[in-house]
C-alpha cells in the first residue's frame, strides 16, 4: 500500500470518528437538557383570579382567593392533628420549583417544619442566594377537597414531584377563627404560607 494511500485513508477514519463522536455529543446534551428542563426543574406556579363563590366544608367557611397550579418537587411533609387547622387540614406539604427542586441544592440543606412553619438551615453559605430560596419554595397548608384528594395527600413523600390545581383560600371557623392564604411567593415569616383547596393532586413516577 503506497505511503499516499494510507494517509488518506487514515485521514478518512479520523473524519468519521471526529463526525461520530459530534453525535454522541449531541445526544449527551439532549439528555442532560431534558433531564434539567423535566426532570430537576419545576416551573413557577401560577396563580389567577378566581369569582368562585364561598362555600362550607366541615364546618369552616371556606372563600376562594385565586386559581392556583402547581408543579413542584416535595421538599418535605408533616402531618398535624391537634392544632386549629387539623379539622380541615391534616398535612402540609414544603414544596420548592425551579432550583428549589434540583436534589443537588436543597439536599445540601436540612429542612424541616413544625407549628405549621417551614425552616431551611445550611452550614456556612446558602446553596443558591437566600432570597432565592425564599422565592421557589413555600410550605403549603393543604385542605383536600373531598376523600380522595385525602388519601392522595396522605401518599405523598419526600422527593416526588407533584402536581396540584385549586384555590388559595381563607377559611373562618365558626368561633371566628381565619386562616388566610399568601398570594405571594416572596414573602416570609407569619401568614407567608399559602393555604391550599386542593381540587386534584397527581404524583409524578
Amino acid at each position: 500500500m503506497k505511503l499516499s494511500t494510507v494517509a488518506t485513508f487514515a485521514l478518512a477514519l479520523l473524519l468519521v470518528f471526529s463526525v461520530v463522536e459530534k453525535l454522541r455529543e449531541h445526544r449527551a446534551d439532549r439528555r442532560l437538557q431534558s433531564y434539567a428542563t423535566g426532570q430537576v426543574f419545576a416551573d413557577n406556579p401560577v396563580q389567577t383570579a378566581t369569582s368562585d363563590p364561598p362555600f362550607m366544608l366541615h364546618g369552616y367557611r371556606i372563600r376562594p382567593l385565586a386559581a392556583f397550579a402547581l408543579r413542584a418537587r416535595v421538599l418535605s411533609r408533616e402531618n398535624y392533628y391537634f392544632d386549629k387547622g387539623a379539622g380541615l387540614s391534616r398535612v402540609d406539604l414544603a414544596v420548592g420549583w425551579r432550583r428549589m427542586a434540583d436534589p443537588a441544592v436543597y439536599e445540601s440543606m436540612h429542612i424541616t417544619q413544625g407549628w405549621r412553619w417551614l425552616y431551611f438551615e445550611w452550614n456556612d453559605l446558602p446553596p443558591i442566594p437566600a432570597q432565592e430560596i425564599i422565592e421557589s419554595s413555600a410550605n403549603m397548608h393543604m385542605i383536600a377537597a373531598n376523600p380522595m384528594i385525602e388519601r392522595a395527600l396522605q401518599k405523598i413523600r419526600k422527593g416526588v414531584y407533584v402536581r396540584i390545581t385549586g384555590k388559595l383560600v381563607e377559611v373562618t371557623s365558626r368561633n371566628g377563627w381565619r386562616w388566610t392564604s399568601s398570594l405571594s411567593r416572596t414573602d416570609t415569616g407569619a401568614h407567608a404560607c399559602e393555604v391550599v383547596f386542593a381540587e386534584s393532586v397527581q404524583v409524578e413516577n
